[in-house]
């Protein structure tokens, strides 16, 4: 692979293509966790855990499996990395597994990893498949990140709450209060809210890539200097 080639990876994940903005895949945990911020990041560290994982065996097995057979192959490995990812969260973070609770094996279910093992990892080299499920799971935990923070700070007037769930005691003053007490937007902790975030955060990816694309044809239309001839007769048809 080229550095062309690694650069439109990153870009596909983590913007143009991203799992989450524009194939829109695995809302069902992007709406339902992302309550706050360390419920978000809990689950994205574990969905690119396992998308990286699972790309990386299928992309090393791609030869030796048959087109009979691959969809089932994929689905074990994927299901074996989450398997392994909710046994490190229950050694390690065992609260926060509790509070993600069935969401942790679903990403079995999660059709950004089985779409990118049969798109992207059954078709290219280890090294390849492995950037493709870093950034495509980045991608995906980036959304989720700023969904949480969104809905905390409208939510609970907090920011970094129980992050100690994930990093420790160290993280226990972690927490930021941005509003008096007693505050809370109830909207936005409750799936409504989710759907609203998403949708506001979909239209501003739209508007963004609208506006350089605008940008890029003003750039490529040819400008004509000096001196130019008019017609001014016949008929314009």
């Amino acid at each position: 692979m080229t550095d062309m080639s690694y650069r439109e990876i990153t870009n596909n994940g983590l913007w143009k293509n991203n799992p989450a903005l524009v194939q829109l895949l695995g809302l069902c945990p992007l709406l339902a966790v992302t309550g706050s911020v360390v419920n978000a990041l809990g689950l994205g560290l574990a969905t690119m855990l396992v998308l990286t994982g699972s790309n990386i065996v299928v992309s090393l097995i791609r030869k030796q499996v048959s087109d009979a057979i691959k969809i089932p192959a994929f689905v074990m490995i994927i299901a074996t990395f989450t398997t392994c990812t909710e046994l490190l969260m229950q050694a390690f973070t065992y609260e926060l597994y509790l509070i993600l609770g069935i969401f942790i094996p679903l990403i079995v279910t999660n059709c950004a990893i089985l779409g990118r093992a049969e798109a992207f990892a059954s078709k290219n080299n280890v090294r390849a498949s492995a950037m493709d499920g870093l950034m495509m799971g980045a991608g995906f935990g980036l959304v989720l990140l700023v969904i949480g923070t969104i809905r905390e700070i409208l939510g609970s007037g907090t920011l970094f709450d129980n992050m100690h769930l994930i990093f420790g005691p160290v993280a226990e003053n972690w927490t930021l209060h941005l509003f008096g007490e007693g505050y809370g937007f109830l909207v936005a902790v409750l799936p409504p809210g989710a759907f609203l975030v998403a949708g506001m955060l979909i239209a501003l990816k739209n508007v963004i890539d609208d506006r350089v694309e605008h940008h890029r044809a003003t750039k490529r239309a040819p400008v004509i200097k000096g001196a130019k001839r008019v017609r001014t007769t016949g008929t314009v048809s």
